[in-house]
């Protein structure tokens, strides 16, 4: 049986590679950013307190690069059609561009402006290329119709994937606050991408998926609290614009009445809290930019809870998100997700509450 005959083979075997080739190459990376001293110092606005290393990213790319490499080389991505195996190339492409100027920003300190420019023009060339949100289905079977498909016309496709591209790469940049708290968010957003892909028959978003879910779950290894390494605006660019090309590529080419709600959906919550912090930064006439501790996570530990609860509080609702997610795309075993969801939420939730109840000294989580 070949990888192209077993697609649930083949994602299984990415992810297990991708997760180990990361927690191996991290701790290379650290080491070189230590010995060149390519590290991120304290301020007040951060929660480490010692300088890090936020080369993450270049570990996460290069795992994430050789996993999907290997599945090639096995057959995992033979008999594509055309159109696909070019849109497969263009994310790859457009997420190392993505990379690139995260990486530049972490060794140079670039400014606002130009960061966003070079997002837009890559996000540009990948729309150009067919990684676009080209219609939008509405569901009017509950109105006693048949569903709707709306072509977009390209000037609206263009800002539509554009404001997807861009926001959910930034979203998650913004969400890289915490240890751990951006790759596990994207690692459990991933696995339900993947899940969805394949519930769509869309197995090479699932591939794709299922190498990011691995290199989060194997930089996790080095970057939970309390971290040893960050990922960097390289490492959350990279993750991000996946993400949302993943989810483009995969579940909205799945063409079904629910097929654009899937990855909004699953991303809901970093893209709620960018969403939150901008407006309250231009209601106070501040740029969208401008640095402040408004962020969810910030907030969350304003209201007493620890380093470690803030982020398993976060976890548990993105992984809520992803079980319905599965259900509204009818996935095997939709149901028992749901309900090991929202039982891990519940009981995330009541220890949080006891947890704020208790001493300072008692709060803290493992």
């Amino acid at each position: 049986m070949t990888l192209t005959e077993s697609p649930n083979l083949a994602a299984l075997i990415t992810f297990a590679v991708a997760a180990l080739l990361t927690a191996l190459v991290v701790p290379v990376v650290r080491r070189v950013g230590l010995r060149w001293g390519l590290v991120d110092a304290p301020d007040s606005r951060k929660q480490h307190s010692t300088p890090m290393v936020r080369l993450g990213g270049v570990g996460i790319v290069i795992s994430f690069s050789l996993a999907l490499a290997l599945v090639w080389l096995l057959g995992g991505f033979a008999n594509l059609p055309t159109e696909k195996d070019q849109l497969i190339w263009t994310t790859l492409a457009g997420a190392l561009c993505f990379f690139l100027i995260g990486l530049a920003d972490d060794l140079f300190a670039l400014p606002p402006l130009p960061r966003l420019a070079g997002q837009l023009v890559i996000a540009m060339v990948a729309w150009n290329e067919g990684v676009r949100i080209g219609s939008i289905e509405l569901p009017m079977a509950w109105l006693g119709g048949a569903d709707l498909l709306v072509q977009l016309p390209d000037w609206l496709s263009l800002v539509a994937t554009l404001i997807w591209l861009v926001g959910i790469t930034n979203a998650i940049n913004w969400l890289d606050g915490l240890d751990g708290l951006a790759a596990g968010v994207s690692g459990i957003a991933a696995v339900g991408l993947l899940s969805v892909s394949f519930s769509l028959h869309q197995p090479a978003a699932g591939l794709l998926a299922a190498a990011l879910a691995g290199s989060c779950l194997g930089f996790l290894r080095h970057n939970f609290n309390p971290a040893r390494i960050f990922m960097g605006d390289g490492g959350s660019y990279f993750l991000g614009f996946a993400l949302a090309a993943i989810s483009i590529v995969g579940p909205a080419k799945g063409l079904t009445s629910v097929s654009l709600l899937l990855p909004l959906l699953i991303l809901s919550l970093p893209l709620a809290d960018m969403s939150a912090v901008i407006m309250g930064r231009l209601s106070e006439g501040h740029s969208p930019f401008y640095p402040d501790r408004r962020h969810l996570h910030h907030r969350l530990l304003r209201s007493g809870l620890s380093h470690r609860r803030t982020v398993l509080l976060i976890y548990a609702f993105t992984q809520w998100l992803g079980s319905l997610a599965l259900v509204l795309v009818n996935a095997e075993l939709r149901f028992l997700w749901l309900a090991l969801a929202t039982a891990l939420l519940i009981w995330v939730l009541v220890s949080t509450r006891r947890a704020l109840q208790q001493p300072p000294s008692n709060q803290e989580l493992g």
